[in-house]
C-alpha cells in the first residue's frame, strides 16, 4: 500500500516532502511525492531560490498517476504546504479519486498558514480553501494551536479553548472527520498547572482527548519542518496501529522527539531525519521523558 503526499519540497534540508517522505518510508510505507512547489532550503534562511509550480501542471501529474491504475493502492493521501490556493481544487480531485479507488482510504490534512509569531504567512485564498473546502473532504487535521483557531473560527488560547474548537469542528455535520490533532501546544497551554519546559499535542476524536507532552529543547533559530514530520508520521501510526489514536499519537510523538533530541545534540538548523532513523522505525518510549494525559469532562 502507497501514500500520496503532496506539498512543498526543498533541495537542502527537511520541510514539506523532505521531512514527510523519508519517515514514511522508514515505516515501511511506499510514497508517491508530488511537489506544489521547489525551493533551495526554507525560506527561513532568508534567502532562497527556487519556483512554485503550475497548478495545471501538478493536476495533470496528479492524473498521470491516476491513469497508471493504481489508486486502488493508495492508502492514504496527504496534504501540506501548498504555495497557492490553486492547488487546492486538484487535492480534492485527488482525494476524491483515491477514495472511489479504495474507500478505506484516508485524507489526512496538514492546514499550515501559519503560527503565532509570524502570524498567517501563506498566499491569500488558502485559509479560505482550508476552512470551506478541506474541512468537508478531510479524515484527520494536523493544525497548530494558531491554525485550529482559524478554522474554528474563535480564539485559542489555552487547552480548553483548543478542546472546545476542536470539537467545534468534529460536531459540525458538513465535516467528515475523526480527529483533530493538535499541535504546538506551549507549557502553558497543554497543561497549566504544571508549568515546566514542555511542549504538547493533543488529540481530539468525537469520543476521547489525550495528551502527550516532551520536554522543550531550546534552539538558537526556529527549528521548521516539525510540524511536516510530526503529519507524516501520525499518518504512519495510525494506519499502523488501525486507527488507535491513542497509540499514534504516544509513538509518532516519541519518534518526533528522539529527532529533535539528536537535531539539538548536533546543534543543527535542519532536522536530523537520517542520523535519528532507528528512532523513527522504533520510537523510544522512555517514560520518564512523556507525560500522556486523557483528558475528560
Amino acid at each position: 500500500m502507497a501514500i500520496l503526499s503532496i506539498q512543498s519540497h526543498v533541495c537542502y534540508g527537511h520541510v514539506g516532502n523532505a521531512a514527510a517522505v523519508f519517515p514514511l518510508q522508514r515505516l515501511g510505507f511506499e510514497v508517491w511525492p508530488v511537489h506544489c512547489l521547489q525551493f533551495s532550503n526554507h525560506p527561513g534562511y532568508g534567502d532562497w531560490s527556487g519556483e512554485i509550480f503550475d497548478a495545471r501542471k501538478v493536476a495533470e501529474l496528479l492524473r498521470g498517476i491516476e491513469r497508471r491504475g493504481v489508486l486502488s493502492d493508495c492508502e492514504a493521501v496527504l496534504s501540506g504546504y501548498l504555495g497557492t490556493a490553486d492547488f487546492g481544487s486538484a487535492i480534492l480531485e485527488t482525494v476524491a479519486a483515491v477514495k472511489a479507488a479504495n474507500p478505506a482510504a484516508l485524507y489526512l490534512c496538514d492546514p499550515v498558514m501559519g503560527d503565532a509569531e509570524a502570524g498567517i504567512y501563506v498566499h491569500p485564498g488558502i485559509p479560505a480553501f482550508f476552512c470551506e473546502q478541506a474541512l468537508r473532504v478531510a479524515d484527520i487535521i494536523t493544525p497548530n494551536l494558531f491554525e485550529l483557531g482559524i478554522l474554528a473560527g474563535q480564539d485559542v488560547d489555552d487547552r480548553e479553548t483548543a478542546i472546545t474548537a476542536a470539537r467545534r469542528l468534529l460536531n459540525d455535520e458538513k465535516n467528515r472527520l475523526k480527529a483533530v490533532i493538535v499541535t504546538s501546544m506551549t507549557a502553558k497551554t497543554a497543561d497549566p498547572a504544571n508549568l515546566r519546559k514542555r511542549i504538547g499535542i493533543l488529540a481530539v476524536t468525537p469520543a476521547s482527548v489525550n495528551l502527550v507532552t516532551t520536554p522543550e529543547l531550546p534552539f538558537e533559530a526556529p527549528l521548521k519542518g516539525t510540524g511536516d514530520a510530526f503529519a507524516a508520521l501520525f499518518l504512519g501510526r495510525y494506519l499502523r496501529s488501525s486507527g488507535d489514536i491513542p497509540t499514534a499519537l504516544v509513538e509518532s510523538a516519541a519518534s518526533l522527539y528522539a529527532v529533535i533530541q539528536e537535531t539539538h545534540r548536533r546543534k543543527s538548523r535542519e532536522l536530523c531525519l537520517i542520523e535519528a532513523q532507528d528512532s523513527i522505525a522504533a520510537p523510544p518510549l522512555n517514560a520518564p521523558l512523556f507525560d500522556v494525559i486523557g483528558i475528560t469532562d
